[in-house]
């Protein structure tokens, strides 16, 4: 059995979820079979699930088609012991070089060992535990949580404005570690529409996609190597109306961008799969201009029934053939929408 205290995660990354948690609880089901995240990123919402001891005896499966990201978690399970030697002697050099150390980490070490482990095939099973160690160096001491990359594939983020970043987590990443290899936990590179293959009636799915911009400023989308545009929603919309059609608990969470919104509200195709949107205020601290950050609405997509003690702050959307929805899709007694 994992120890349960403290769990969260240890990487910073852009769209993280710790903040909302508050209002994703609210969805959580009851009950459910296996549990499956798509969009891992920093894995807020599975760490919060396993924290409460909502995944004890059910099988999860976390993806992401970022393979860095997934090949740092595999080390991170397998080979803590060469991940943490090779942080330590990185945040020793940070601390007597700064923003120059970070730099040099970047250009001349992760850069030309990436090109290196993706020569070779990208294979998440030899992703170094260096490179694991170098990818949560720069991630805890890089601007605001990016991972992007440039045109021709590498790693360019800048380094970040901290006074004394906590690079070395000793206890969160053995608390990570002991959680990615539990026997339930299946962790892998595979972009979100496998979910498709895999998700049955009653399983529980989480959707955490990269936000669509609300403004050209905001928008950091390309964190993943790939980006995630218009079309990529529009296909995300499509496997949600499959998985709850089929009768799996489905949970979205995503930016108010009409892009986004279009899909889901007022959606003839979304309310008949028993679908309801709410919106809620939150706070974004991704963009390139600090005084555009700040308040804004977040979306929430799902046929779960919320807990009934929803603040009257948030707006509750029933789509065009859910109007008067039963069952999970039932209507929440919320302020209605503009």
């Amino acid at each position: 059995m994992v120890e349960r205290r403290g769990l969260r995660p240890f990487l910073k990354w852009v769209g993280g979820k710790r903040q909302l948690l508050p209002v994703l609880r609210r969805f959580y089901p009851n009950t459910h079979g296996a549990y499956f995240e798509p969009f891992l990123g920093s894995g807020a919402v599975f760490f919060d699930l396993l924290g409460q001891g909502l995944l004890d005896g059910h099988a999860v499966t976390l993806s992401d088609d970022n393979a860095d990201l997934i090949g740092c978690y595999a080390r991170v399970g397998d080979s803590l012991d060469a991940v943490l030697a090779a942080l330590d002697s990185l945040a020793a050099g940070h601390g007597q070089g700064g923003r120059d150390h970070y730099l040099q980490v970047r250009d001349s070490r992760f850069n030309p060992a990436r090109a290196v482990w993706r020569d070779a095939g990208s294979d998440i099973t030899t992703y170094p535990a260096e490179l694991a160690a170098m990818l949560i160096y720069l991630n805890r001491t890089g601007y605001n949580g990016l991972f992007r990359l440039n045109s021709t594939g590498e790693y360019n983020v800048p380094p970040g404005r901290y006074d004394r970043p906590r690079i070395v987590d000793r206890l969160l990443l053995e608390l990570a570690s002991r959680t990615f290899t539990l026997p339930d936990v299946r962790v892998q590179v595979a972009g979100f529409q496998r979910v498709l293959d895999e998700a049955l009636a009653d399983d529980f799915v989480y959707f955490d996609p990269p936000y669509a911009p609300l403004s050209a400023t905001a928008n950091f989308r390309g964190y993943t190597g790939r980006g995630f545009g218009d079309a990529d929603q529009q296909r995300l919309q499509q496997v949600l109306i499959a998985l709850a059609t089929r009768g799996v608990k489905v949970l979205l969470s995503n930016s108010t961008a009409p892009a986004v919104t279009r899909l889901y509200e007022g959606n003839a195709a979304v309310g008949a799969a028993g679908l309801r949107t709410w919106r809620f205020p939150a706070r974004r601290a991704v963009n390139s201009k600090a005084d555009r950050r700040g308040p804004v609405e977040e979306l929430v997509v799902s046929n779960i029934r919320p807990t009934p003690s929803l603040p009257s702050t948030w707006q509750s959307r029933a789509s065009a053939s859910n109007t008067a929805p039963r069952g999970p899709g039932r209507r929440s007694r919320l302020a209605p929408s503009r």
